[in-house]
């Protein structure tokens, strides 16, 4: 029983350490961002989150950007970006700014 608990919280924790992995590319940069006509948000308190490249089986692909409701009042999108380290790009998630 021990070791079955041991097992499912090591798993546990490989999974979560993997769903926070960052994404490292030395291969090239990401193509510039595709720019386009957003249109007229579906309702009022909605924000646009562009578009964005991500490192999927060896390449980039591009992400549509979406219309979105913030998660709580005066919330600001920060948008996902690739970040030069070390000699390649690492992937910076977008997430919400109080």
């Amino acid at each position: 029983m021990r070791k079955q608990l041991a097992g499912l919280l090591l798993a546990g924790a490989l999974y979560v350490g993997a769903a926070n992995a960052a994404v490292f590319v030395t291969v090239a940069p990401p193509p510039p961002v595709r720019v386009g006509v957003v249109g007229v948000a579906p309702g009022p308190g909605y924000v646009w989150v562009g578009g964005y490249h991500e490192w999927v089986g060896g390449r980039y692909i591009w992400r549509e950007g979406r219309w979105a409701r913030p998660p709580y009042a005066h919330a600001t999108w920060v948008a996902p970006n690739w970040a030069p380290r070390h000699g390649g790009y690492e992937f910076v998630r977008g997430y919400w700014r109080r």
